[in-house]
């Protein structure tokens, strides 16, 4: 079945069932890899993409469920001023280790940030819980968040190391 996209404000069509995961047809329809494959359950937050607005899973999200929506992928969403500075503060702090996951954080921590601008430590961690960082940079990812809201990166809780997850 043809179906007609808005990837990125971008105008596409893709030949697939309705019922195949969104994901695979960024991935291997589109050729746009930055949406990464990890729990296939919805999970682990690293296939986090936005569907009008709102963080959702493209793992769990059948592309007959995209139609006619807006997405917005890891390329695209520093064209907007939160997901621009979101990526700025990524990239500041050094967030990422192995940076499988920093996709699916970016994408979440942005619809956070549209959400609740100025969150406290408690609502980003509540936030990102769903999100999964094997590398365990849940501190930096929390500081990350706060300097994009124009919080400055105070680590709220220091008692908890990097290796900890804070959510």
């Amino acid at each position: 079945m043809s179906i007609s996209l808005t990837v990125n404000g971008r105008k596409r069509m893709v030949t697939a069932e309705v019922d195949k995961p969104l994901l695979w047809v960024l991935r291997e329809d589109l050729d746009m890899p930055g949406t990464k494959f990890g729990c296939g359950a919805g999970l682990c937050g690293a296939c986090t993409v936005h569907l009008d607005g709102e963080a959702v899973r493209s793992c769990q999200t059948p592309i007959g469920d995209a139609a006619g929506k807006a997405i917005t992928t890891i390329e695209g969403v520093a064209s907007n001023a939160i997901g621009k500075r979101v990526t700025a503060a990524w990239a500041a702090l050094d967030v990422p280790q192995c940076g499988y996951c920093q996709a699916g954080q970016i994408m979440s921590a942005t619809a956070l940030l549209k959400q609740n601008p100025k969150p406290t430590a408690d609502d980003i961690d509540g936030w990102m819980s769903g999100n999964i960082c094997r590398c365990a940079t849940y501190l930096r990812i929390r500081a990350a968040i706060r300097q994009a809201a124009g919080l400055g990166p105070e680590i709220a809780d220091s008692s908890v190391s990097d290796g900890e997850q804070v959510a």
